[in-house]
């Protein structure tokens, strides 16, 4: 039985509503933000790419570079967060930042085993 469902895709970048007129023009959709730092594409079909202002970014190289990452990472949506980290830890994720603030943040950050960053969001 799977742990989580997938939430959405965040993609580092210098310019979120830029990128994301990009892809909305790429891929049609429907583009919302809250603030500045943070733009979300909802695609048709009903998945969400998410932009969000990185300082100082860096592109990524293609094939990667030792020193650059592709600067993304995936949320995951669980309904049960203690659990979902047991089991995120025992396929071999590594804790980030779990500290969720008594659960007002609503998030936990972990990387999988090769390096790359995700999160665990409570629904």
């Amino acid at each position: 039985m799977p742990v989580a469902q997938y939430c959405l895709t965040a993609v580092d970048c210098p310019d979120p509503a830029a990128l994301a007129g990009f892809y909305a023009a790429l891929m049609g959709g429907e583009i919302k933000h809250d603030n500045d730092d943070w733009y979300d594409l909802y695609v048709p079909g009903g998945h969400r790419i998410a932009f969000q202002r990185a300082p100082g970014y860096r592109p990524p190289q293609w094939p990667q570079a030792e020193d650059n990452s592709q600067q993304m990472h995936l949320d995951l949506t669980v309904t049960d967060m203690a659990d979902a980290e047991a089991q995120a830890l025992s396929l071999g994720a590594m804790p980030l930042d779990l500290n969720d603030e008594d659960g007002k943040r609503g998030f936990r950050v972990y990387a999988d085993p090769a390096g790359h960053p995700f999160c665990l969001c409570s629904a």
